[in-house]
């Protein structure tokens, strides 16, 4: 029998495959959570902030999709989108102008979807980091 998760526990998961370091590392997680029923996914970025924010959006829904952690729904995308949205209001005043790089980290059990997003800012030759985090429900309509 599987454990019964709650948000927290689904944000943790989305917080460690945005702080994966490598694919492979990535690929482990995913493989560690999937057997205990989370559905998870990473997707790395980077450029000036503004100028990728819609390919961040786009990439996140994409690979969700792919790895079926969402339905190719627009329930889906727009869950994936809005936890996006907020999770980068959370991280925009540190980026906006800069040069950034980072990882978003997608995890959903049933109803419960997280997405984290890691950041590193670029400012000369030190580099700034920040997170942001958001949670959204959505109809649990995923087949095992």
């Amino acid at each position: 029998m599987q454990r019964e998760f709650q948000s927290a526990d689904v944000a943790r998961a989305a917080v460690r495959m945005a702080l994966s370091e490598t694919r492979a590392d990535e690929n482990e997680l995913k493989e560690k959570l999937a057997a205990q029923g989370i559905r998870s996914v990473a997707v790395n970025f980077g450029g000036k902030f503004t100028d990728i924010l819609p390919k961040i959006f786009e990439s996140a829904i994409v690979a969700a999709q792919r790895q079926h952690v969402i339905s190719d729904t627009h329930v889906g995308d727009g869950s994936v989108l809005g936890a996006m949205e907020s999770a980068i209001e959370q991280v925009k005043l540190m980026a906006i102008g800069m040069n950034v790089g980072g990882k978003i980290g997608i995890a959903r059990w049933k109803e419960h979807l997280c997405v984290a997003v890691f950041v590193g800012v670029g400012v000369l030759h030190f580099n700034e980091v920040t997170i942001g985090l958001a949670h959204r429900v959505l109809r649990n309509d995923l087949t095992d």
